[in-house]
């Protein structure tokens, strides 16, 4: 079917049919339904035990809980990959369903470039990952979910995080079918801007879920590491960001053309990476899939295919491209140039920091590795005039989206505040408490009950119980805990936390120090600490507003629609 989609539109182009440039619509479809098929396949492969497959066998056993047998399709390279192909056909159909507006010839195309990329993906699956590998005999009971996963943020965070990877691929299409058209007018970019925005909302909260799941479930503490797989999820959010300006300013000014399509292309690119940093094997990370270096060569080629077919389109026609408007040096539309240049060179730090040790490494020049250090010393100061443009940008406005711009940029404010605060004000303290000690902390008095051990399903929990307390009253009371799961001899950390609007209690517990019932304890105080994810939700919210109100305005520009039409018919 994705074949079938990627090739509909081209027959249908050079014979004039257009019955089968209308296929393709179909194929998107089928090829959903399809998928959709294959993945129930796999889910009802766990919550059955059904061991006879491998992928289920070396990911879930009989101990493992229902919520995490269904999570655990996608805790794996096969299973992820599975998804994220399902991902790619669920935007794809949607694209077929809910662009009445787009011009028959125009979408065919969009819809042949996405069959391109998903045969690509699909080919991937089916050659070298193959989540249906059948073990013969199957075995009486598999080997267990990851412990790292098992936790609800398996469930809501992958989804969320590849729904906005993949969303990109939609706003790359729609830029590689403009330059194969020969048309980089107002119309691509008001077809485009919708389903950017909505991919750009999914990935914002992905990477807020990321963020959230690591900050509660590792026990160190901290929100952001600068891992390269987070920094390869950051990097499309920075371009996509600037993508979302340079779109508007195309849509309604005329303005960066040849710019606009080459963020478009640029954000689908740094997707595509992502997906290679983690099913490649080139990184040791929690968050990577696959060792196997014949799949990394694979996506390797399949990437090199992708961004190299795009920019030989958008090499062919830029020279052509000519923007139609102008602007003043002190503008809205010259503040989101700025915006851009910015993004764009926070993006580009990012990934030269990223990637740069992997050079060296394949080289064989050493191994170097490149942390935290680096990137606050590049990224901070950029962020510096990001936030003032930000500031700039809530002012000013374009008609009608006033409110939704106010909103995202409130929430990026709101962001700002939350990480200057924890950076700046954080306490914290390592301790070595027994049952009955305390120890004050920012004001907080601290109270160690003392460690039981528990048996759970499928772990034993060393559960600890701090109190907090405040002048002499109570405030609160934390479990810290750590985990021993049967098939992992390292004990996992669960931290107990008690959430605030001001500030969070901290506490995460260590490895027991003596036979006296002594304990090692790290306490945090983190101010303002939420805000960071409540900003984040804050600028999906905003750019969900946009969405929403870009596609209820999108049939009241009926002539500009009907021209577009015309257009392309006679172009056709």
């Amino acid at each position: 079917m994705a074949f079938a989609q990627a090739a509909l539109p081209i027959t249908g182009t050079l014979l004039r049919a257009p019955s089968l440039l209308a296929s393709a619509r179909y194929a998107a479809r089928a090829q959903l339904l399809l998928l959709l098929l294959s993945f129930f396949c796999l889910t009802y492969a766990f919550i059955t035990y059904d061991f006879s497959v491998v992928y289920v066998a070396q990911n879930s056993n009989t101990e493992l809980p229902l919520i995490y047998r269904i999570s655990a399709v996608w805790g794996a390279h096969e299973g992820s990959l599975l998804l994220w192909v399902l991902m790619l056909a669920g935007w794809t159909a949607a694209l077929s369903w809910f662009s009445r507006e787009v011009p028959a010839d125009f979408l065919a195309k969009v819809l042949a470039v996405l069959g391109v990329v998903s045969v690509g993906f699909l080919l991937f699956l089916i050659l070298t990952s193959n989540p249906f590998n059948r073990l013969i005999p199957a075995v009486a009971d598999g080997k267990e979910l990851n412990p790292l996963l098992q936790d609800f943020g398996l469930v809501v965070h992958p989804p969320m995080l590849y729904m906005g990877y993949v969303g990109f691929s939609v706003a790359f299409a729609f830029a590689v079918a403009a330059l194969i058209s020969g048309r980089l007018d107002a119309a691509w970019a008001r077809w485009s801007k919708p389903w950017t925005n909505m991919a750009w909302i999914f990935l914002t909260l992905g990477i807020a879920l990321g963020s959230w799941w690591a900050y509660y479930e590792l026990g160190w503490g901290g929100w952001w590491f600068w891992d390269p797989v987070e920094n390869a999820s950051f990097m499309p959010w920075l371009v996509g960001t600037a993508l979302i300006h340079s779109l508007s300013a195309t849509e309604k000014r005329g303005l960066f053309k040849s710019w606009t399509v080459l963020l478009a292309m640029l954000a689908f690119s740094l997707s595509l990476i992502g997906a290679f940093l983690v099913r490649s094997g080139v990184l040791t990370s929690v968050h990577t899939f696959a060792n196997d270096p014949t799949r990394g060569v694979f996506l390797l080629i399949l990437i090199c295919l992708v961004i190299g077919g795009s920019l030989a389109i958008y090499g062919y026609r830029a020279p052509s491209i000519r923007s139609s408007g102008t602007f003043s040096v002190v503008s809205r539309e010259a503040g989101i140039l700025l915006n851009n240049v910015f993004l764009v060179t926070a993006a580009a730090t990012i990934l030269l920091g990223t990637l740069y040790p992997l050079f060296l490494d394949a080289l064989g020049l050493g191994k170097v590795s490149v942390g935290p250090p680096y990137f606050n010393s590049v990224f901070i100061p950029l962020t510096l005039p990001l936030a003032a443009l930000a500031g700039i940008g809530a002012l000013t406005r374009w008609k009608r989206d006033q409110f939704s711009r106010l909103v995202a940029h409130f929430g990026i404010a709101v962001f700002v505040v939350g990480v200057t605060m924890v950076s700046t004000y954080e306490k914290e303290q390592d301790l070595r408490m027994v049952p009955g000690d305390t120890y004050e902390l920012g004001g907080v008095t601290f109270l160690f009950e003392g460690v039981v051990n528990k048996t759970k399903d499928n772990y034993i929990s060393s559960f600890g119980t701090v109190k907090a307390s405040r002048e002499g009253k109570h405030i609160a009371t934390v479990f810290p805990e750590k985990r021993t799961y049967a098939t992992q001899t390292n004990p996992l950390t669960e931290a107990g936390i008690r959430p605030g609007f001001i500030r969070d209690l901290y506490v995460s517990i260590g490895e027991p120090l003596d036979t006296n019932g002594a304990w090692s304890l790290r306490i945090h105080i983190k101010p303002f600490i939420r805000w960071i994810w409540g900003g984040a939700i804050l600028m999906a919210i905003g750019g969900f507003l946009a969405a929403t109100d870009q596609r209820l305005r999108s049939p009241s520009t009926r002539r500009e629609q009907i021209a577009a039409t015309a257009e392309v018919a006679s172009e056709a």
